[in-house]
């Protein structure tokens, strides 16, 4: 597997998001590997989505998102469950990809499916926010020869509160993969 460059996270959100799905997310952990293939993410635009935590501006917690393509957002929802998301285009555009679910590659043994589940599964807690993908301990890589995915379109989940930004068909899945959140 081949660890993927800047230059993929430096591009259109929409794209990064469906192109993310059928690659690898890997952990490396006290020597152990954890590595799962990427079935589900959604797309967050910049301040602009009123879905997206940048919505709000620069805060303290959205400071990784105004920065550099190709880092990890890592933030606490509901005070107990984790979610990892990839920073994407330019520097100060505050867009991201949240990863959503993850089908068990190495080394996984708890549930991935949905964005909670995948960041307990995989160990990843606020100590990756900021974190650069390109690392050689948390980063997504893919096969020379990566099989082609047939990609499912829906609207994000529990973004209700985002107006129409709610009902855009911004969520992407692998078809008929049995690890996605919710069909």
């Amino acid at each position: 597997m081949k660890k993927l460059p800047r230059e993929f996270y430096d591009r259109d959100t929409t794209s990064v998001a469906k192109e993310l799905l059928g690659k690898f997310l890997v952990h490396r952990i006290n020597g152990q590997e954890r590595i799962g293939k990427i079935v589900e993410t959604e797309a967050y635009l910049g301040p602009h989505d009123l879905a997206a935590h940048s919505a709000k501006g620069l805060t303290a917690r959205t400071k990784v998102m105004f920065g550099a393509p190709g880092h990890a957002y890592v933030y606490l929802i509901y005070g107990m469950y984790y979610c990892v998301n990839v920073v994407t285009e330019k520097e100060g555009h505050a867009s991201a990809v949240l990863l959503r679910a993850l089908e068990p590659v190495k080394n996984i043994e708890l549930r991935t499916s949905g964005p909670g589940l995948l960041c307990n599964a995989m160990d990843i807690t606020k100590k990756l926010n900021g974190h650069d993908l390109l690392s050689d301990d948390f980063y997504i890589a893919e096969e020379a020869t990566a099989a082609r995915v047939r990609i499912i379109k829906r609207a994000r989940i529990g973004v209700h509160y985002a107006k129409h930004w709610a009902k855009r068909l911004l969520r992407f899945y692998i078809k008929d993969n049995k690890y996605v959140s919710r069909p």
